[in-house]
């Protein structure tokens, strides 16, 4: 899922991020070094008021 689909879904579910969180994802390859694989995105959100809803 994109970033831009999260949000949308979210928005789209009553809430607003108010906190991203990225989290490194490790793998240890083949010479046992240890390299990132990946990002992972998390966020936090907050209901939306009903007032600001359209």
């Amino acid at each position: 899922e994109t970033i831009q689909d999260c949000l949308a879904r979210m928005k789209a579910a009553g809430y607003m991020p108010v906190k991203r969180f990225e989290k490194p994802v490790f793998i240890e390859n083949e010479h046992g070094d240890i390299e990132v694989l990946r990002q992972e995105i998390e966020f936090t959100g907050k209901k939306i008021p009903d007032a600001f809803e359209s």
